[in-house]
């Protein structure tokens, strides 16, 4: 058991995240706003090490002064951009168009303060949703109704 003692004279543990290699290029990188680049860090380390993503690298995109990723989901599958944001960070219209423009597929990714990630598939313009795997299974709950409205 560690006494108070033990705890003061035992010095604090470098912060790891500073001392990554990836994350040190990201500040290089000389973007405004030090939340997005830990945003896009946490982002790079979930894609790379997690979804074990292929040839990720971080790009500065000037105009929005953001840390954008570049990665492909598996060898030889088409590159991706990531566009990592905090989730108290807002998108405007030409931002988003910004992003698109590229060329390539874009990924948003909502970093939230206790880094939860939730990644969104953005496109220029409206797709068609996928049909449902399979049959809907509603039908327990209108009949349901039917019996409560009955009695």
């Amino acid at each position: 058991m560690w006494e108070a003692s033990d705890r003061a004279e035992k010095p604090s543990a470098p912060n790891w995240i500073l001392q990554h290699p990836v994350y040190q290029h990201m500040m290089s990188l000389d973007v405004e706003d030090s939340g997005q680049v830990h945003a896009a860090f946490l982002v790079y380390m979930d894609l790379a090490e997690v979804r074990q993503w292929k040839e990720v690298s971080s790009i500065k995109s000037a105009e929005l002064q953001v840390v954008l990723l570049e990665g492909r989901e598996k060898e030889g599958a088409p590159l991706q951009t990531v566009l990592p944001l905090p989730v108290h960070r807002s998108l405007s219209h030409r931002s988003i168009r910004s992003v698109l423009d590229r060329g390539s597929p874009v990924l948003l990714c909502a970093v939230a303060s206790d880094s939860t990630l939730v990644y969104q598939r953005m496109t220029d313009g409206l797709v068609t949703p996928d049909p449902p795997a399979g049959p809907i299974q509603d039908q327990g709950r209108r009949q349901h109704r039917k019996r409560r409205q009955q009695h």
